[in-house]
């Protein structure tokens, strides 16, 4: 989507990580786009379908940070002065920097700076020198795509009137030759953290007790978790594994009454087109600052498990028992409420 100014600085909004952290990023992007002229987006590869949905973004620019993700690439001086040489010759005037709470801005900004960008912005708990223009300080208990939007507001840029702040997507493609017409509920049991999901076999009974119920049910998943989602599918739901792009995962998303799912991110991609979630949220990471934004959802998991805090990625409890332990009737009932909600057209405060 063009920005709508024709004057106002080149702006460029950096997000290295996944996506649904890019996701969370949207309601500052457009921020940033009703001041500017124009606005790139820098991501890395795991949120550049994300970025190229969001909208308020005019060009998308990837690179793949050494900083960033859990398999990293390694450190190439080509690749850094390739990044360099780019951004020097779209001529930004400014740039936010986005990152997670526990995460620096500072290598980011160190390549922004060496690009010749005059002016730049990010919370950072770290002394950044003269790295940045202006280094925020972000609020505590904050969510991640309010910090965002914080950043954004204190780098003097605001959300367009009857902009509310809640995430946002550009058109979907129709998926309903996917999905069928009928009404359906979704199951997305994969996660990129193995952490933050049920255990297949957990989700496959969930995905039983829910067609028993009387719900159709859609299994979504990556090419890479094709052999997860006939598993947990079981010849009950329908698989559709791997035939789903990012846009298309979004439409099917859209389509249905009800996400459950982990805190990944799809989770994001839900609320980002306005269908309430079921969220086995793992307390490996603060649900305050990681659960859906601005759309209603119920929390499923023990939030006092011992892993809580912990940011492991891999349980380190024996059965996994924040998530392991939430029954069939716990998630028949948040779907069954959400689904309630929705048909009454009702907007609950969302609770844990």
């Amino acid at each position: 989507m063009t920005s709508s100014l024709l004057t106002g600085p080149r702006t460029l909004v950096v997000r290295l990580d996944s996506a649904g952290d890019v996701l969370l990023a949207g309601p500052a992007v457009r921020a940033a786009a009703a001041g500017s002229a124009s606005t790139a987006m820098l991501c890395g590869p795991l949120g550049e379908p994300a970025a190229r949905l969001l909208p308020g973004v005019d060009e998308v620019l990837v690179h793949d940070a050494p900083w960033v993700g859990f398999s990293a690439p390694p450190v190439r001086r080509e690749t850094a002065d390739a990044l360099v040489d780019s951004l020097a010759a779209r001529r930004f005037d400014r740039a936010l920097i986005l990152s997670s709470y526990h995460q620096s801005p500072l290598p980011a900004a160190l390549l922004l700076k060496l690009a010749g960008i005059p002016w730049t912005a990010a919370d950072s708990e770290h002394y950044p020198g003269t790295l940045l223009d202006l280094r925020h300080r972000r609020a505590p208990h904050h969510h991640e795509a309010r910090a965002a939007l914080d950043l954004a507001e204190a780098a003097g840029f605001a959300l367009p009137p009857g902009d509310e702040g809640a995430l946002r997507l550009t058109a979907l493609p129709d998926t309903a030759p996917l999905t069928g017409g009928d009404p359906y509920v979704v199951v997305h049991p994969g996660a990129a953290v193995p952490a933050r999901a049920w255990s297949p076999g957990r989700a496959a009974r969930a995905v039983a007790a829910l067609d028993a119920a009387g719900h159709r049910v859609v299994v979504t998943g990556s090419p890479a978790e094709k052999e997860l989602t006939a598993d947990v599918a079981d010849g009950i739901a329908l698989d559709l594994g791997g035939r789903t792009g990012f846009p298309e995962l979004a439409g099917v998303l859209a389509g249905a009454g009800v996400v459950v799912t982990g805190n990944t991110g799809p989770s994001h991609l839900s609320a980002a087109v306005g269908t309430p979630v079921v969220c086995l949220f793992a307390p490996v990471v603060p649900a305050e600052r990681w659960a859906p934004y601005r759309v209603p959802h119920r929390l499923l998991g023990r939030q006092d498990a011992p892993c809580a805090g912990s940011r492991a990625r891999v349980c380190p409890v024996p059965g996994h028992p924040c998530l392991d332990s939430v029954t069939d009737t716990d998630v028949l009932a948040a779907v069954d409420s959400l689904l309630a909600c929705r048909a009454r057209d009702d907007r609950p405060e969302a609770t844990a």
